[in-house]
């Protein structure tokens, strides 16, 4: 993957500027340079980064939470991925029984 300006990661990744900027204010990802324009550069790891933030987003982490495990690959990630799965099922179940209420 070549170097990308802000704009072509968006695209690309299907993020917002907003949120790539959110994540730069996190520390979770950081431009790698700048093109003759003055535009921000994000190289293939850089691209990578924000892809695996993405996915943690839609698994429902916080930022924060991301931070805490985006560059863990063993127990600490495992814990998280566990603990969230509950929480979601928890959710789940919520929003069933809500549903099974409101069709009595």
């Amino acid at each position: 993957m070549e170097d990308m300006t802000l704009r072509e990661v968006c695209t690309a990744l299907g993020v917002s500027r907003r949120a790539v900027q959110g994540y730069e204010n996190e520390s979770l990802v950081t431009a790698t340079g700048k093109n003759n324009r003055g535009y921000l550069l994000y190289d293939s790891e850089a691209q990578e980064r924000i892809k695996k933030i993405k996915l943690y987003q839609d698994m429902g982490f916080s930022l924060k939470q991301i931070k805490e495990i985006i560059d863990d690959s063993g127990p600490v990630l495992r814990n998280a991925l566990i603990q969230q799965k509950e929480k979601l099922n928890q959710e789940i179940e919520k929003t069933e029984a809500k549903l099974r209420r409101k069709n009595c």
